[in-house]
């Protein structure tokens, strides 16, 4: 394995704890596109694949690593007289507002890895400007040396084509970067952009599902100036 040179951050489930940003998130949502209709709050949900009484995504939920647009899609399916686009403006808006959870203290973690002399990236299948606004936000959009949404021109994620981009905006080779996610979308585009590949349990995936696609899964990312040092 190259010594890395860089590292690149999916944001949702990495970067935060997926249950407590997300999670905490959708509920809302939900409540506000069903107008408390508890009937539409059910189907909305089932849809979604969110548990209500628990105020959990499932793991099999389309939303996890989907786009902002899929997730239009996946809740417009049970709402036929609202039209997707308005769907997606709002998701957009309530996402700018989730409640972030930071996965670590982000802004000593990213000063150390820089310290190191990594460049730090994020790809995210959200927005770009909702990843800056996230990022900006927790107080580390500056840690960054590229942020891209699926919006940004490159592709979205399982995709390679946003990570490759990191890797030539940086000027480091894609096999000195260390791709970090907690889904298998996340791990499918590192493989494929020639990455290394680290796996986290901040997300919704478990180690089993994660394992087979990683060099490594990790409880979270304060694990991986470790990893990096071994």
């Amino acid at each position: 394995m190259s010594r890395a040179g860089a590292v690149l951050f999916d944001k949702d489930g990495t970067l935060f704890d997926f249950h407590a940003t997300w999670s905490v998130w959708a509920h809302g949502v939900i409540d506000d596109l069903a107008r408390g209709d508890p009937e539409l709050m059910a189907r909305l949900a089932d849809a979604a694949h969110y548990d209500l009484q628990a105020r959990r995504f499932r793991p099999t939920s389309p939303i996890i690593a989907g786009t902002n647009r899929e997730a239009a899609e996946c809740f417009a399916s049970v709402l036929p007289v609202l039209p997707v686009e308005e769907v997606e403006i709002h998701l957009m808006r309530r996402a700018a507002e989730a409640p972030l959870a930071p996965a670590v203290p982000l802004a000593p973690y990213l000063d150390g890895l820089a310290a190191r002399g990594l460049r730090l990236g994020v790809v995210t299948n959200d927005t770009e400007s909702g990843a800056r606004a996230h990022l900006g936000s927790a107080g580390v959009l500056d840690r960054f040396d590229f942020v891209a949404g699926f919006d940004s021109g490159y592709g979205a994620k399982p995709a390679p084509g946003p990570l490759l981009a990191f890797a030539q905006a940086v000027a480091v080779a894609p096999a000195r970067v260390v791709m970090v996610g907690d889904s298998a979308h996340d791990l499918i585009a590192g493989r494929a952009a020639g990455m290394q590949v680290i796996g986290v349990l901040t997300g919704t995936a478990s180690r089993a599902d994660l394992a087979p696609l990683a060099d490594a899964v990790l409880p979270d990312i304060g694990h991986i100036p470790d990893w990096l040092d071994a």
